[in-house]
């Protein structure tokens, strides 16, 4: 469609088609330099790296391809025929990717080459086609949401994934997988192993200028990181939702520079009138099930809903609560502020990717999140499950209303290693003590690429794990326990009129003598993480627990950036009364200190 003998991309004409001033090319030339600073483009040498992968990946598909048809019988002369393909996607396919990133990467196989196939040969395969100690790990998850090989190879984090083409009885070397016509004869997880490629191909088809969005793409990224807010497992937009956001403005400025976008995105998509939909295309329709709100009540509570181009269309974005649509919409607001003070030489690109204040500044109460374990391998799968449960604590607190303003999970977990000597000791760590850290650890930002945790995320899978307690014998001849705690930090906003303290429940302590109840929120997320089908109360503990500002653990601030740990207000003082408080009123207080230590265990 043209308006005007332009070219139209996208759902509507563009805003404007005015080509980049020196001014913007030189704003555009600052903004590529910040990002090299900032470590955002990886040495030619590793992405070449990365090229070689894909050729070993390639080779081992077609392979694995050969060995699988001949145990189903096929003649040699109709197995040279069969092939296979890789397709990246993802970050890599986008061209967004920088130094650690992982490549997700989807091997097609014809009609007769099954799933099972996959697992059963693919990992051999590798192991003899890979050189020598190239593959760090390798694990597979075919119970998983989207069946899933994680590995690293080469030094580089994969995610394999597989689907079989249905149609095809032969994969052709210019296999184009947008055709709707390959999505026929797929099953339900063969559908969403190929989304990603489509998707991401999609993307890349609809935008003007590739290597602008690519600019303004990791940009954009970069900032939403910084100011932890990209994490589609905690309630807010993932990769392909940013990069959808970035599209859809390319579209509406079609000659703009990367510099320029950004400043645009912050200002069209921080005044969107959601919750209409941003959509880089119109939904096609077929037979399977699109996203479609006149329709579909479901598709109906979406706050931000961002749409995929893929047939299937869905929302990316369909799991973002009120408290994330706030969030998100202040930190638009601020980029906005900044971008525009950048273009007008009063800041620099530095300003728009600092870091975060969730933790220095942003809340006064917090909520408390520990998942913890006796066994190191249950400790990763149970976090990884209770991480992907923690929205649902979020949406119980929103469902205060007359308590709560705001409800704002940080974007990863922390992962501490303890030594405890005694049951006390533990019962201290299982509700977010730091006293008894082993000496030399540090809190680890929990790896969301480790297969096991993954795993428990995707589908609530757990891999290798132990029903029996690993303790050990002190130095001293102690019975010493070694307690594995992954901690989520969810920040509060409180709307202060709080009520006598009941006992039993789990308050925070407002400034006075009330508090906030919060025990239904938690009673329920606590339900909802025990019923998990793999959960073993001899492994598995879950606390939450309120804390203030000022009593959150040291390793969250990092001293060496400037960070300061809030610190207690000082109490106000007054003329001295001669009065004593009542029993009544110390015996509140008391308890008050009592529910704020204890939290709820998933063993009460």
């Amino acid at each position: 469609m043209a308006t005007n003998g332009l070219k139209q991309w996208g759902t509507t004409p563009p805003i404007s088609m005015a080509l980049p001033t020196a001014a913007d090319n030189a704003a555009n030339d600052n903004l590529i330099s910040e990002l090299k600073r900032q470590n955002n483009y990886e040495p030619q040498h590793e992405t070449d790296k990365r090229v070689s992968t894909l050729k070993l990946l390639y080779e081992c598909t077609l392979e694995f391809v050969r060995q699988a048809s001949r145990k189903k019988g096929y003649s040699e002369n109709q197995i040279k025929e069969f092939g296979g393909r890789v397709f990246a996607y993802g970050s890599y396919r986008l061209g967004v990717f920088g130094p650690g990133s992982d490549i997700d990467t989807l091997v097609v196989a014809p009609k007769h080459i099954y799933r099972e196939d996959f697992f059963e040969f693919f990992p051999s395969v590798l192991e003899q086609k890979a050189p020598k100690d190239s593959i760090g790990w390798l694990t597979p998850v075919p119970e998983a949401f989207v069946p899933i090989i994680k590995m690293e190879l080469c030094g580089i984090e994969i995610d394999l994934i597989f689907a079989r083409i249905a149609s095809l009885q032969v994969v052709p070397r210019d296999l184009d997988l947008r055709e709707n016509k390959y999505l026929q004869g797929l099953d339900e997880r063969e559908l969403r192993s190929v989304n990603g490629t489509r998707v991401t191909d999609e993307i890349l088809g609809l935008v003007p200028q590739v290597k602008t969005f690519r600019t303004a793409l990791r940009a954009v990224k970069l900032w939403a990181q910084r100011r932890a807010i990209y994490a589609n497992i905690m309630g807010f937009p993932g990769g392909v939702a940013w990069a959808m956001l970035v599209a859809r403005v390319c579209q509406l400025y079609p000659q703009a520079t990367g510099s320029t976008i950004i400043h645009k995105f912050f200002t069209l998509i921080g005044q969107w009138n959601w919750p209409s939909p941003i959509m880089l295309k119109q939904i096609e329709t077929g037979t399977l099930k699109v996203w479609n709100p006149q329709l579909y009540p479901g598709d109906r509570k979406g706050l931000m809903p961002i749409i995929t181009p893929a047939y299937p269309s869905m929302n990316s974005t369909f799991n973002i609560s009120k408290s994330g649509k706030e969030i998100i919409t202040k930190e638009l607001k601020r980029g906005g502020q900044i971008a525009a003070k950048i273009l007008a030489n009063q800041l620099q690109w530095k300003d728009l990717f600092s870091k975060h204040t969730f933790f220095t500044r942003d809340h006064k109460y917090y909520l408390s999140v520990v998942a913890s374990s006796n066994d190191k391998d249950a400790s990763l799968a149970w976090s990884g499950m209770v991480e992907s449960k923690v929205r649902i604590l979020v949406m119980r607190l929103e469902d205060l209303v007359d308590l709560v303003d705001l409800a704002r999970p940080f974007t990863k977990g922390f992962e501490r290693v303890h030594k405890c000597k005694n049951d006390s000791e533990v019962d201290e760590v299982k509700k977010g003590s730091v006293k008894y850290q082993a000496a030399g650890t540090k809190a680890e930002v929990a790896d969301e690429n480790d297969p096991q945790r993954a795993a428990a995320v995707q589908d609530g899978v757990a891999l290798n794990q132990s029903s029996e307690p690993k303790n050990e014998a002190g130095s001293n001849g102690s019975h010493e326990q070694t307690i594995y705690t992954t901690t989520f930090y969810i920040g509060l906003d409180i709307k202060g009129k709080g009520s006598q303290n009941s006992p039993g429940t789990t308050d925070i302590p407002l400034d006075g003598m009330k508090t906030f109840n919060i025990s239904w929120p938690i009673s329920n997320f606590r339900d909802t993480c025990t019923s998990w089908a793999n959960y073993d109360e001899n492994l598995h503990e879950l606390t939450v627990t309120p804390i203030r500002n000022y009593d959150l653990p040291e390793d969250l601030f990092d001293k060496g950036s400037g960070e300061m740990k809030p610190t207690r207000p000082k109490k106000k003082t007054s003329a001295p009364t001669g009065k004593k408080r009542s029993f009544q009123e110390t015996q509140v207080r008391d308890s008050l200190l009592l529910n704020l230590r204890q939290g709820t265990s998933a063993r009460n």
